[in-house]
């Protein structure tokens, strides 16, 4: 029994994926006898609602120089990422006079939008690769962790912020309590915080378990953020479901009293009381779904290696690290993967050790079935390549929710 990152109570258990490797671990082939591993199991508080992680590995370890995830690989990322800034520009009536700081600005490719505008902001970014590739773009960046430490220096640099966000980032944060009191004292007291991660409700309903890796210390709901907030002097003021990563929600945070909340934050925190996410029966049951996944896979995976049909994989994702690894999928099953990041090219995947070719030689891999393990795009990837799949007769395997064989 572990105690709960969040309220210190007991953690209970729901599901264990086994020994996994660093997620963006892209390896050579002298790394795989000292390649590391740890027991990953996500459990359920009771009192908090929050799910989490059971054990992780030191942030160095997974964030530093060598990331292997640049946000601006994907086009449709990029407007997403347009379109919450300008939000944000609206919500707070942003101009050349306000302040607004990211928490994991990646490459830049949210916080250029207000550079763009000429509002002054600060983005925090540890892993020091792809913090360089914003600073290129002429944004103000910092390589640290963020913390209540960092939050008090910006202050005493720059002062308050009208507005803190962040993006597939606070998931992965488990000194949460740090964090928050950076918030707290770093927004201005008709401030907003606005993050957006991948939702645990979306998650339960899709099965979809391979959100779970070491870098997502935390699942979030509703009713977890508002116990969270609520420990800081903060609330929950809005709540907005995103298609984003298979399913997110959008946080959005104020100092207790000072704005309205929205009739979605109720709303939505019914929904996840009918799902279940209360308790954790929901959890249980996801567990049993996830588990029906892992046979149908590899028992299609097997019988297609029986008739020796070509398949290779799409996508070299963080989330595929997991898959492969709870599943046992090898290089037997799966001849290699092909990813449009080139500092994963020519390496081999994280524990399975699948060799990872570029994306360009895609083309002439010339397989039967391309399993697809960046399903969460699945609408862009299947559109770019639709006549390549169509005209060679290739089909796509997909196993969230469900597994099963997809024509185009």
């Amino acid at each position: 029994m572990k105690n709960c990152l969040i309220c210190n109570s007991d953690v209970k258990t729901f599901i264990d994926l086994g020994q996994q490797p660093i997620a963006n671990g892209f390896l050579l082939e002298p790394q795989f006898k000292n390649e590391y591993f740890f027991k990953m199991e996500v459990g359920f508080c009771p009192k908090c609602k929050m799910v989490q992680l059971l054990e992780q590995p030191d942030r160095e370890q997974m964030f530093h120089e060598n990331y292997a995830f640049f946000s601006s690989t994907s086009n449709y990322m990029k407007e997403h990422f347009k379109n919450f800034a300008s939000s944000i520009i609206d919500l707070q009536s942003l101009n050349k006079s306000s302040f607004v700081v990211e928490i994991g600005c990646n490459d830049g490719i949210m916080i250029q939008n207000f550079k763009e505008k000429n509002i002054g902001h600060l983005g925090v970014e540890p892993s020091r690769n792809v913090a360089e590739v914003a600073k290129s773009k002429g944004i103000n960046v910092t390589s640290e962790f963020f913390d209540s430490k960092l939050a008090e220096n910006a202050v005493s640099k720059y002062g308050k912020a009208d507005a803190i966000i962040s993006a597939n980032v606070m998931c992965h944060i488990p000194y949460m309590h740090s964090i928050f009191d950076g918030i707290e004292k770093l927004l201005k007291d008709d401030g907003v915080f606005v993050f957006e991660d991948p939702y645990a409700g979306d998650i339960v309903q899709k099965a979809s378990f391979d959100q779970v890796y070491d870098e997502h210390t935390f699942l979030f709901s509703v009713l977890s953020v508002s116990h969270l907030a609520q420990m800081h002097n903060l609330e929950v003021i809005n709540a907005q479901p995103q298609i984003t990563h298979g399913g997110s929600m959008r946080y959005t945070i104020a100092h207790k009293g000072k704005k309205e909340i929205s009739k979605n934050v109720a709303k939505q925190i019914e929904i996840e009381k009918n799902l279940g996410l209360d308790s954790i029966a929901a959890y249980q049951e996801f567990t049993n779904k996830v588990l029906v996944v892992k046979n149908d896979l590899i028992a299609l995976l097997e019988k297609l290696k029986y008739e020796g049909k070509k398949v290779v994989a799409y996508g070299a994702t963080s989330k595929s690290t997991t898959v492969t690894n709870f599943f046992g999928i090898t290089p037997e099953h799966v001849s290699f993967i092909y990813d449009t990041t080139p500092t994963k090219h020519n390496k081999f995947s994280p524990g399975a050790h699948i060799p990872v070719l570029p994306y360009e030689e895609f083309r002439k891999s010339n397989p039967d079935y391309v399993l697809l393990f960046a399903w969460n795009h699945a609408k862009e990837i299947m559109e770019k390549e639709i006549e390549y799949m169509k005209d060679n007769g290739i089909k796509w395997i997909i196993y969230v929710p469900d597994v099963r064989v997809v024509d185009v």
